[in-house]
């Protein structure tokens, strides 16, 4: 098993975080904006970012298919070895079904899929119980998202100043 992780691994990982970020704080901010032009435009640049994410978590899926898993740097139980890779499972199984539900809600919703302006996907038929499905899935699993994303920052915290392995630089390419 390799050790170093590729740029386009550590490249990947970063625009899939920062993005994702940005896309929750843009939902956030326009959960509070009165009904009007001003929501809906925030909430066109919302859905077309969180596609953005749906794209480049796919793209990261597929590398890390392609690049295989890395081994650990320091040693692990073999049940701190299973949480690790369930956990990197987990994320990258997040990362797809976050913006997915957003899509099914938004089509199932009878609205076109749009990617800043541009339309993928024409407005369909509504149908309100896929749609109700996928919203609940959608903002309900924010709160779920957010505890694994904590949970990973904080085992890359520990490997970086408790083990004290590199792990953390390998993230940041060092």
């Amino acid at each position: 098993m390799k050790t170093r992780l590729s740029i386009p691994t550590i490249g990947l990982h970063w625009l899939t975080a920062l993005l994702f970020l940005g896309v929750f704080f843009l939902g956030l901010y326009m959960e509070d904006l009165p009904k009007g032009p001003a929501k809906f435009e925030i909430i066109g640049i919302h859905k077309s970012l969180g596609l953005l994410v749906l794209a480049i978590a796919a793209l990261r899926l597929a590398w890390r298919i392609k690049e295989g898993a890395l081994s650990p740097l320091s040693t692990m139980s073999r049940k701190q070895q299973m949480l690790a890779t369930g956990m990197h499972h987990l994320l990258l199984l997040m990362t797809l079904l976050m913006p997915l539900s957003g899509v099914v809600m938004s089509m199932a919703g009878g609205r076109p899929l749009e990617f800043f302006g541009v339309t993928l996907i024409t407005a369909g038929q509504k149908i309100e119980w896929l749609s109700g499905i996928a919203h609940t899935l959608h903002v309900s699993s924010v709160i779920f998202i957010f505890a694994v994303v904590g949970l990973h920052i904080l085992a890359a915290l520990k490997h970086q100043f408790m083990v004290k392995d590199g792990t953390l630089a390998r993230m940041l390419g060092r």
